[in-house]
């Protein structure tokens, strides 16, 4: 029996070295209630999961961060989304089943971004090349490339939980290249079994145990999807009225289904009605009550 979702960071007392381990449950298995992804694709989105959860444990203001795939290949398109309080939601589309082997055979010819976004007009996008023998390396080269601090990751999922580790380098003047070679080396050594199944500290223990390791206190992650009648309205209202009520009249009302959670909104002709009435600002009116 697992505890609640956690995300814990921790450092190496004597090297310029930093982690964090994720380990998602009921997070996870709430993503996978909601729709029912062969194990296959089910693995690749759990990845993902980890991958954004473990990234966005570093955004300091209020956003989130998002990665997501276009391509042509088997796995067509893949989302998964983490804020700044570790609440995660994601998606995955495929037209045929996932081959075994690397990116390319499973993605296709396409694209992945890496997007971070907050509530102000800044946004970071970064292209994420979809090359590498998984979602893992092909991370670990962007960082590579992008003048970012050098970072390991391990991601792993199955029906049940998914995983990631990630080991980093902290800005330093010294070197410390036979430090970062050594815990990588013995952070390679983790199995699919040890990640899925083992408990953090344990886990932790079994990697680095002869390493002076201080963990931090954990953070909570959760599943939680941001779709709300308000952002639907709001969507819907940018359509304009003479589109929506051409819908009501082809259709007899607006359905609108959250790709994320699957949540279900309609709207008949007095909602709609509704939406352009609440936009109108009456004159000399108070809103106050």
């Amino acid at each position: 029996m697992h505890n609640q979702d956690q995300l814990k960071r921790f450092i190496f007392e004597a090297h310029d070295l930093r982690g964090e381990l994720v380990q998602l449950d009921a997070s996870w298995k709430a993503i996978l209630e909601r729709h029912p992804y062969p194990a296959s694709v089910g693995q690749q989105l759990g990845q993902a999961i980890a991958a954004v959860a473990l990234l966005a444990a570093t955004i300091k203001f209020d956003g989130s961060l998002i990665l997501q795939s276009q391509s042509d290949g088997p796995l067509n398109t893949l989302v998964a989304q983490a804020t700044n309080e570790l609440t995660l939601r994601g998606l995955a589309r495929w037209s045929s089943e996932l081959p075994e082997g690397d990116l390319t055979a499973i993605y296709g010819k396409g694209h992945m971004s890496l997007t971070v976004t907050n509530k102000g007009p800044n946004r970071f996008q970064g292209i994420v090349e979809l090359a590498g023998k998984d979602l893992a390396q092909a991370l670990e080269n962007y960082f590579s490339n992008s003048e970012q601090l050098a970072s390991r990751l391990w991601l792993m999922a199955d029906e049940n939980r998914a995983a990631g580790l990630l080991i980093q380098k902290l800005p330093s003047e010294r070197e410390g290249v036979e430090d970062w070679e050594r815990i990588t080396m013995l952070a390679d050594t983790i199995t699919q079994e040890e990640m899925l199944n083992l408990p953090a500290e344990t886990l932790l223990h079994r990697l680095f145990h002869e390493e002076e390791i201080r963990l931090f206190d954990p953070t909570p992650v959760a599943f939680r999807c941001s779709c709300s009648q308000e952002r639907i309205s709001d969507s819907l209202r940018a359509m304009g009225r003479e589109e929506l009520f051409s819908i009501i009249e082809e259709q007899g009302a607006i359905e609108v289904d959250c790709d994320f959670c699957n949540k279900h909104y309609h709207f008949d002709s007095v909602d709609v009605e509704q939406l352009f009435i609440d936009s109108i600002p009456v004159e000399g009116s108070d809103k106050t009550q």
